[in-house]
């Protein structure tokens, strides 16, 4: 490798001078000898004839130039790559920017429309009452011809439900309510003492789609043989414990699932339903013939997503509560509304319906709880905490023996309502780090579950003694009580989990 002693560029015809020994580019040494005669380097008289070419092997790589052998070089070389890739990102981040402002118009446009629409079904449906009252003033009776339109089924209106309705939950009420007050546990019930030895048990890892990640929702089966779950991937997932394999995924809902529960019921084909951030309910069956489960309805209610799902004590009615300040009741036969409430000055959270069936309760985010008579839709009580920082009430449970109310009265504590005054009976402090996610009674009414951001922490009734703490699971967003209270069921992550005596 050489360079030109006047360039100090690789010559491409090199040539080396006999009297100083120097390698120039012949064009160069040529052109200087013509103007000066003599050697650029040493002075020495030079001529043309004194140059002798320099013959390379032609395989020979010819040597790199000077901007790629030193460091300012390749660093400006490094440089202009750089610039020249933030300037294609650029470029691509502009080109999304149209596209989202394009995709807004659409949207917008699209909007527009159905608002639109909304306005002209409400001036249709205006103008059908006012020629509906014109009708009956003048004596004329509208043909029943059947060609109107239909778009939902025959619904209460607000402030009273059906007659059948109120006599199903009249008697469920009569039934409840003279058992519950002498009910026992039944015998091999779990004891407070084997609650102190809980552990975990089992997990079953990796529910739903990794995309995005996270169980919402968990409700266990009456004999815990199946489990259901809903998840932010938007699917219901129905598992068999026993054979440790998902028996259906269930797709429907456009949001994630906030609620799942099952109707098991005597006599009446099993339900799994939900309730999603997309504003509806669903519910599916088994059908005999296919082996598969099928849509059985979808609830389209609510202007807001489905914040409480719980099937009435008779097990032919579910309630909904809703962000859209109301709570509504329909019938599992046939899934239509029987009754909605008006509306509320505060939206919806969390729901609870008294185990004899007569009181729902429905969180707010103004920390308080109202329970309404569910006969009548009036407010039997208003639960307000005496002191706290405003919070969102996003989960309550009635006792089974329907004397107790359980639901956080703070970020960071839960309390349990005397309901036969009604007053707080006690608060428990839970620590400035927990936040409550579920909470929920035994079947027995002597214990009670928390769910939170460290775990899940169990504590008997009345004492308010902490049994146990089960912390390794972190973060459980959903709690149910396993059969006979032998088993705890919680979800964290992807991850459903099980923990039982030791």
């Amino acid at each position: 490798m050489f360079f030109c002693s006047i360039s100090g560029e690789p010559p491409q015809d090199p040539v080396i001078s006999v009297t100083s020994g120097h390698v120039y580019e012949r064009r160069l040494i040529v052109k200087y000898i013509t103007e000066n005669g003599t050697d650029p380097i040493t002075g020495e008289k030079l001529e043309e004839s004194d140059l002798i070419t320099v013959k390379a092997n032609p395989k020979t790589a010819a040597p790199r130039p000077t901007s790629a052998t030193s460091i300012p070089a390749l660093l400006q070389t490094l440089q202009n790559e750089w610039d020249a890739a933030m300037l294609e990102t650029f470029s691509l981040k502009q080109q999304n920017n149209n596209l989202r402002q394009e995709l807004s118009v659409a949207l917008y446009m699209q909007d527009a429309a159905t608002r639109v629409v909304a306005r002209l079904i409400r001036e249709r449906d205006a103008a059908r009452e006012a020629l509906a009252s014109v009708s009956a003033t003048m004596g004329v009776v509208p043909a029943a011809d059947g060609a109107g339109d239909v778009e939902m089924g025959d619904t209460a209106e607000a402030g009273g439900l059906p007659e059948n309705v109120l006599s199903q939950i009249d008697e469920t009420h009569q039934k409840l309510s003279a058992t519950r007050k002498k009910r026992k546990a039944p015998e091999g019930y779990v004891t407070q003492d084997q609650i102190k030895t809980f552990a975990a048990k089992h997990t079953v890892p990796s529910l739903h789609s990794s995309s995005p990640a996270g169980i919402t929702a968990l409700a266990v089966s009456k004999n815990n043989s199946h489990f259901l779950t809903g998840g932010n991937d938007k699917v219901v997932q129905l598992y068999d414990r026993e054979n440790d394999k998902v028996l259906a995924s269930l797709k429907g809902h456009q949001k994630k699932v906030n609620h799942v529960a099952f109707r098991e019921a005597d006599g009446a084909p099993t339900l799994l339903l939900s309730g999603g951030a997309d504003k509806i309910a669903k519910a599916w069956s088994h059908d005999e013939a296919s082996g598969e489960y099928k849509a059985a309805g979808t609830i389209r209610t609510h202007k807001g997503e489905i914040t409480g799902i719980v099937v009435h004590p008779s097990s032919t009615l579910l309630a909904l509560s809703s962000s859209d300040r109301t709570y509504s009741l329909h019938d599992l036969n046939t899934f239509q509304q029987v009754y909605q409430s008006p509306g509320s000055d505060e939206p919806f959270t969390s729901l609870g319906i008294h185990p004899d069936g007569t009181l729902v309760a429905v969180g707010t985010p103004a920390s308080t709880i109202q329970v309404f008579d569910i006969r009548s839709g009036a407010i039997a009580a208003t639960l307000t905490p005496p002191e706290s920082v405003p919070f969102t009430v996003n989960t309550l449970s009635f006792s089974e023996n329907g004397y107790h109310l359980l639901a956080p009265d703070s970020l960071s504590s839960v309390a349990i309502w005397d309901l036969r005054k009604p007053k707080l009976a006690t608060s428990i402090q839970l620590g400035e780090g927990f936040k409550t996610h579920k909470v929920v009674y035994d079947y027995s009414a002597q214990l009670f579950g928390v769910a939170g951001s460290e775990g899940v922490r169990v504590f008997a009734h009345k004492s308010w003694e902490e049994l146990v703490r089960l912390e390794e699971a972190g973060d459980v967003v959903d709690l149910a009580w396993g059969a006979g209270g032998k088993e705890i069921w919680g979800v964290s992550g992807r991850d459903v989990r099980i923990w039982g005596a030791a």
